[in-house]
């Protein structure tokens, strides 16, 4: 029975099934915190808990969602070159939002994490808080953090910023589609994005953009800021 449990078969109908699920109760309840990925995390959570398959087996056997991750983004980088006119002129203003936002989210999580007495393992695994889950595993890895830490930082992220990212933005009266793009892509990466492409084209490609941009930027300045303050 176990072996069935852990075929790659039932691994990818319990994690589609648990985010069709998550799906139906959000769109039933409206309530934020009902997100269809926290649904789907806990239900994973709990199925691996009780059936006792090792998270190393769910990991292999659910490489073909992973695999999709690639083509996702690549199909982001189309909807960006269909709304390419909004990027003309806007280069020089993109860029340093980017860069602002990059250099804000790193800063205020170190600052915060060592007021809190946090060690320097712990402040390595969430400087990447704000870049996708690959990236800033990766990061983590090479800065001395923990990666899986780090992926559940990111996804928490992530989460939270799609939920209430329109709503600050809403409350803040920011207009500009171009900047609600990038605001929701550099806090809230990939969920940003899909709450992102809800709110428009424009915010989705914009959005998109924004988490490749705030990945390579992210990559750059923690080595560099490493170095200058160590």
């Amino acid at each position: 029975m176990k072996e069935l449990l852990s075929s790659q078969g039932f691994i990818l109908l319990l994690i589609f099934g648990s985010y069709l699920f998550g799906q139906w109760v959000f769109k039933k309840t409206k309530i934020g915190i009902l997100h269809p990925l926290v649904i789907a995390i806990g239900i994973i959570i709990l199925f691996l808990k009780v059936s006792g398959i090792s998270y190393e087996r769910f990991e292999t056997e659910s490489q073909p969602v992973s695999f999709m991750l690639g083509p996702s983004v690549v199909a982001l980088g189309y909807i960006l070159y269909q709304q390419i006119e909004y990027l003309k002129g806007n280069v020089v203003p993109i860029l340093t939002s980017i860069f602002v936002g990059s250099l804000v989210g790193i800063g205020s999580v170190v600052l915060i994490a060592k007021f809190m007495g946090a060690d320097d393992v712990l402040i390595m695994s969430l400087e990447p808080k704000s870049v996708t889950t690959p990236i800033a595993m990766s990061i983590a890895e090479q800065s001395g953090g923990i990666p899986a830490l780090t992926a559940i930082i990111v996804v928490f992220c992530g989460i939270l910023g799609g939920i209430i990212g329109p709503y600050i933005l809403k409350m803040l009266g920011i207009k500009s589609r171009i900047a609600k793009g990038l605001a929701m892509g550099a806090s809230a990466h990939a969920v940003g994005t899909a709450k992102a492409m809800e709110m428009g084209v424009i915010e989705g490609a914009l959005s998109g953009l924004a988490i490749g941009l705030m990945g390579v930027m992210t990559a750059l300045l923690i080595p560099f800021l490493h170095h200058v303050f160590s």
